[in-house]
């Protein structure tokens, strides 16, 4: 009985330090992918990545990995031919495969969520002042336009929408008019706007939301590069 309790000892700490060992190795290469990825062409502040499964070490051995999930923060891209700041960019990828010294990685599939700052989305339109949140569907828009020689700052309810596939839409609900000429175009000139998004990261958009954060941008893909 001695013996089989020092055995169950034995395999029990031999059994910790290759669960420790392969979770250091899986650590590390997260570390090495973080440190290399370059997600929607641009620039990124930061990078996480948390490689799934278990053990890691034979998932390296094969270069092929069942999940990863990776979250970017402040990813300079281009929307439209412009510059446009994603605030955070989570991605949920499945069958990722490795090639060469680790530097191209390649996801079966994804799927994700950019979320824009309001403040980057004002930024974006190159129209606005201000936005923030209003309801399911809907942000407040504030431009400011000049009539007779004075600044006149007007805020609306517009409706956020994605057309033709790939482009987001901001559109006021209504503009008072005020009795003052051509007020309303004035102002829609300052606050409505459609910006094309094409692919986030190598994949299409599928959903524009707004929510009290920013407007979350929900993307899916085949075939996506992640990083190299």
């Amino acid at each position: 009985m001695r013996a089989l309790r020092i055995l169950l000892v034995v395999a029990v700490v031999l059994g910790g330090l290759l669960v420790g060992a392969d979770r250091l190795a899986a650590a590390w290469a997260e570390s090495e992918v973080a440190g290399r990825a370059s997600l929607a062409g641009g620039k990124t502040e930061s990078v996480e990545v948390d490689i799934k499964g278990f053990p890691f070490l034979t998932q390296a051995a094969d270069k092929r990995f069942g999940e990863v999930e990776v979250v970017a923060k402040g990813v300079r891209t281009q929307a439209g031919g412009k510059p446009v700041r994603i605030g955070e960019l989570a991605l949920d990828l499945r069958d990722v495969t490795v090639t060469g010294d680790w530097d191209r990685f390649r996801a079966g599939s994804a799927d994700g969520t950019a979320l824009i700052t309001y403040a980057d989305l004002v930024e974006a339109s190159q129209r606005a002042t201000a936005m923030e949140y209003d309801s399911p569907g809907k942000v407040r828009v504030t431009g400011s336009v000049q009539v007779l020689g004075r600044t006149m700052t007007r805020t609306v309810v517009s409706s956020v929408t994605l057309v033709r596939g790939d482009t987001l839409k901001v559109r006021a609900d209504e503009v008072p008019g005020e009795g003052i000429p051509l007020l309303e175009d004035l102002v829609r000139e300052r606050t409505d706007f459609e910006r094309p998004l094409g692919r986030v990261a190598g994949m299409r958009v599928v959903r524009v939301e707004p929510r009290p954060e920013g407007l979350a941008v929900t993307v899916t893909g085949r075939d996506v590069a992640i990083a190299g």
